[in-house]
């Protein structure tokens, strides 16, 4: 009873948790605003002031609000909030538009994700690399499109695991939630046997020690995926993806 007690609570925690959040990542609570008091948040969402109090330290946390003595709890401003936690992102997806949302994940991995591959290169241990692997391989021998996206996400996951450095961690472990949308979407495209090989190329890559290879070879492989996703979509986004050097 008790255990079931506390699993119920939390869920009711984590429903309240989702409207306050969904609604200040919607602006509907705006930045500077203040939220509105603990006893007519528990009767608007009829439940326990103590579960509306722990909502309240869990956005605490994710650093979406703050409380003050005898100003209240307030909306903190934007670039404050915990932008890689796992809700805030999920509550980002829910309201983005799509091209924007798109734009914005091919900036941050073109910015980041060759250099995390040319550190892979530098730093794998063989459980690292053979991680890596495992996804080429599991993006191979996908038979459904779901099978894919799991595999793929899970390839870029490791190279970012294989830099043994863990400021690159929190990158890939969002991938699930940011990179599944807009891996869902490539998945349904006729690349796949050139996306495998580019795959393929930047594995062999790291297991060799390459870094410039690795590099290069990720450059490759994100500016034909940001290809594949305007041609699929039918509209252009803005990524700002380095194309890749021609050969002189």
């Amino acid at each position: 009873m008790f255990q079931t007690s506390n699993v119920l609570r939390r869920n009711v925690h984590s429903q309240v948790t989702d409207r306050v959040g969904g609604s200040i990542v919607r602006g509907e609570i705006g930045i500077g605003e203040t939220l509105p008091p603990e006893m007519q948040i528990c009767e608007m969402m009829d439940v326990s002031r103590t579960v509306v109090r722990e909502a309240i330290r869990t956005l605490t946390g994710k650093g979406l609000i703050e409380s003050r003595p005898k100003s209240g709890t307030r909306v903190r401003p934007a670039e404050q909030w915990n932008q890689l936690d796992p809700d805030v992102l999920r509550w980002h997806l829910e309201t983005s538009d799509m091209d924007q949302y798109l734009a914005k994940l091919f900036q941050l991995r073109t910015a980041v994700e060759p250099a995390a591959a040319a550190l892979a290169a530098v730093q794998a241990s063989e459980e690292d690399i053979a991680r890596i692997r495992a996804g080429c391989d599991g993006m191979d021998a996908a038979e459904i499109n779901e099978e894919f996206v799991v595999a793929d996400i899970a390839f870029h996951q490791a190279i970012y695991f294989a830099t043994r450095n863990e400021f690159f961690w929190p990158i890939a472990q969002m991938f699930e939630i940011t990179l599944r949308q807009s891996f869902a979407i490539a998945a349904t495209g006729s690349h796949r046997p050139r996306a495998l090989i580019e795959h393929r190329a930047v594995l062999d890559a790291i297991a060799a020690g390459d870094a410039d290879a690795a590099r290069e070879t990720t450059v490759v492989l994100l500016a034909h995926s940001a290809d594949d996703l305007v041609r699929i979509r039918g509209r252009e986004f803005e990524t700002t993806a380095p194309r890749p050097a021609r050969k002189r």
